[in-house]
This record gives C-alpha cells, sequence and structure tokens, in this order.
C-alpha cells in the first residue's frame, strides 16, 4: 500500500504512447532473454518453450511473435488479448485500457496478442476460463484463431481467473501442459500427425538409435521387434527389468529374435528410426509391431476419439509399408495396443483404434493379435498382475501371454 500509484499501476504507464508503453519495454526484455538463452552453450539448439500464466502467457505469445528461436508456447488464461473489444461489444480485460480514448486506440494494436498471433507459427496450447473477467475468453479465442501453427485449446469450463480459482478447475490446462513439456523435452511435437517421422532430440534417445544401428548390423534376426518402452522393457539389460529380459531368453530361445523397442517413442519416432536405418539389410523372416500407446496419451481424448483413432492407424499403417519396403519378404505381426489403466478415459480411442488396426490386416503377410481379451476384462479393466503398478507396463504375466500368442504363428 505504500508503494507509489504508478507502480502500482504499472499497467497504466504509457498507455496513449507506444514508444513509451510499459509493454515496450517488456517485450523488448523478454526478447533479449531469448537471445541470451539461445546463447548458452548448455542449451541444446532444439527446444526453447515460451511458457507463462495471464500476463506471463501475454508474453509467451508476442515473444515467439517476435523471436524465431522460440519452438513453442505454452500460454495459461493469457492477458492482453482484444483490448479495444469494448468498442465493438465484446468483454475487454486486462490491462483493462480504456477503448474509447484516442491515444489508446492508437497504442492497443502493438501489444495486442490478438496481432501478434498471426505471427506465430510454432505449436501453441492456449487455455481459456469461461468465467474469467480478467482475461475474458472471448478475446483469447481471437487471439487463438490468429494462430498460425499447430495448436490446442484448453477450455476450462468451470473458471474464473487463475488466481480465482481452484487447481481442479485448472487441472485440465495443468494435465495438458505437462503432457506438452514433456513431449517437448524429447524434441518431440505434441500435435504432429502420427505418419509423419520425427527424430527425438534427447541425448539418451540419440545414443539409443547409435546403439541399434550398430545391433542391426551384427545380422541373424529373424524375428525383429519394433515398438515402445513396452517393447523394450521385455528384451533389454537394464538390471530393473531383468525378470523380463529372463522371460524374454525363455520364450525366444533359438528364435534370432532382436529388440528394437526405445522408451517413450510415439509413432512418429518409430517411422523416423526405421528411415534412418534401423531395419535396412536385416531382412528377418517376422516383424512385430508394437506401437501406439504413447500417441493415445498423446492429446486429450473426450470428444476426439474417431479423429486420434484415425491418425494412430494412418501412422501404424505408414509402419507397416516402411516395412515391407524394407524388408519384403518379413511376415508383419501387428499387436493391438494393450489397455491402459493410467487413465480409462483412453479405452475408448485403444478400442477404436485396434478395430482400424485389424483391417490393415490381410491375413497372410500382414497378420492382427488383439491380447487385450486376455489381458482385461470387457471394460478393459486390467486383470491381476497383467501390468506393473503404473498400470500401463505389462508385468511378467503379461509378457508371457503375449509370447503363448506369438509361438503358434512363429511356429
Amino acid at each position: 500500500d505504500s508503494q507509489p500509484d504508478e507502480l502500482k499501476n504499472y499497467q497504466n504507464i504509457g498507455r496513449g504512447d507506444r514508444d513509451r508503453n510499459y509493454f515496450l519495454r517488456m517485450y523488448l526484455a523478454d526478447y533479449r532473454a531469448v537471445e541470451y538463452l539461445a546463447s548458452r552453450s548448455d542449451w541444446n539448439g532444439g527446444q526453447l518453450v515460451a511458457m507463462g500464466t495471464s500476463m506471463g502467457g501475454q508474453q509467451a505469445i508476442c515473444t515467439a511473435a517476435l523471436n524465431p528461436k522460440v519452438t513453442a508456447v505454452v500460454a495459461h488464461v493469457p492477458a492482453g488479448a482484444d483490448m479495444l473489444g469494448a468498442l465493438h461489444g465484446r468483454a475487454s480485460g486486462y490491462p483493462f485500457w480504456p477503448a474509447d480514448d484516442p491515444a489508446v486506440q492508437r497504442t492497443a494494436p502493438y501489444f495486442d496478442t490478438v496481432n501478434c498471433a498471426s505471427r506465430v507459427k510454432v505449436p501453441a496450447l492456449v487455455s481459456m476460463g469461461f468465467v474469467d473477467t480478467v482475461t475474458p475468453p472471448v478475446g483469447i479465442w481471437a487471439m487463438f484463431n490468429e494462430l498460425r501453427g499447430p495448436k490446442e485449446v484448453v477450455p476450462l469450463v468451470n473458471a474464473a481467473h487463475n488466481h480465482q480459482s481452484t487447481a481442479e478447475q485448472q487441472a485440465a490446462y495443468t494435465r495438458r501442459a505437462d503432457a506438452w513439456l514433456a513431449q517437448l523435452r524429447n524434441g518431440q511435437s505434441p500435435l504432429a500427425p502420427a505418419s509423419r517421422p520425427e527424430p527425438r532430440q534427447d541425448a539418451n534417445s540419440k545414443k539409443a538409435h547409435e546403439q541399434l544401428l550398430v545391433k542391426q548390423q551384427q545380422g541373424r534376426i529373424d524375428v525383429y521387434f519394433i515398438g515402445d518402452s513396452i517393447t523394450r522393457r521385455w528384451g533389454t539389460s537394464d538390471p530393473q527389468y531383468s525378470a523380463y529380459l529372463a522371460n524374454w531368453n525363455r520364450n525366444f530361445h533359438g528364435w534370432n529374435a532382436g529388440n528394437f523397442g526405445w522408451g517413450a517413442d510415439r509413432i512418429q519416432n518409430i517411422l523416423w528410426r526405421l528411415d534412418e536405418g534401423e531395419l535396412t539389410g536385416v531382412q528377418p523372416k517376422v516383424i512385430v509391431i508394437m506401437a501406439g500407446t504413447n500417441n493415445v496419451g498423446a492429446r486429450p481424448t473426450a470428444g476426439n476419439e474417431p479423429e486420434i483413432a484415425a491418425d494412430i492407424a494412418g501412422g501404424i499403417e505408414a509402419i507397416i509399408q516402411r516395412a515391407r519396403k524394407l524388408a519384403p519378404r518379413a511376415t508383419i505381426l501387428l499387436m493391438g495396443i494393450t489397455p491402459r489403466n493410467d487413465n480409462m478415459a483412453c479405452m475408448p480411442v485403444i478400442n477404436q483404434a485396434n478395430a482400424l488396426l485389424a483391417k490393415l490386416a490381410d491375413g497372410r503377410k500382414i497378420r492382427f493379435l488383439n491380447l487385450n481379451d486376455q489381458l482385461a476384462d470387457a471394460a478393459g479393466k486390467l486383470r491381476p498382475g497383467m501390468a506393473n503398478s503404473d498400470q500401463l507396463h505389462l508385468a511378467e504375466p503379461g509378457y508371457q501371454v503375449w509370447a503363448d500368442a506369438l509361438r503358434p504363428v512363429l511356429t
């Protein structure tokens, strides 16, 4: 309370003069911060995310518009949108400049996120609270419509502004932001179509690719497994999965089986690995494909189930096409996506995707195997012992179900 009024109402500094406006210095400082971060030797040169809430979301959007080094935006109830909306009968929010002031009318467009958004071509995640009077949703929607890159909106139908809402009311955004950041950290584009190859940028994945290229060149691989962590854990030498490796050895001794799974891979990443040589020249007799669960969990499912299922099926069809081109004599065993009880909302997508995957099989050169009626009940609830504590990855009995289903086909 003892601070000067100008400091307490900083957003009004220079509101009628674009060259003396408070937000000019703010945006230029944001730009400089990106330049500094990008100049550091410990930046990987791949991901640089502008992220913020309210005025921070406003800054994130406009920073991405101004600086091409920003690779993604995550903005929670961003401010500064549609500042002159009141002139057209729309609710305007922070910074609450008087839209009927001619000087404000000349200044506001330079700093409005709606105008910045048309320059944003990188992936963007944006939320808005439907009962937010600080940053009204109508302005955020106007800004969102102008974004030119891949984008996802998170409507918070019961939420006011962030400081006026509960964590539960904002949970949909929190979950999506966490999922986006996890994928961006791995060098993945959250909204890339499953059929588009995409490399992983994290050091572990790059090292794994190099190791799998060496493994690919060692020869004598008759049964080639490709997939994500559900595949990888079965045949890895990591100590924590020693029981799974013992199960792998018991079931596949003499089959010349090679495991080319890698944790957290989406279909896009598997496609990239195939394009970059991991199957080139191997010529296995059988290729086992288990992929798609990380695509299921990558996007919100409610209302989007058919779209997500079709995207997954299209991506796996691309894997099949790569496999047939690289190993034309191989029989392909396409596995259904296994149940996920970490989030039961994923089950409708999994079921719809598996129905589409079944249609890719011809029963001869491409065969479809769905284990789910053995792993789970009709509602998709995993049977006791089939999955580990995360309710996503298979436990040893689940792997044995998989092995038992493969053995007669391999024979």
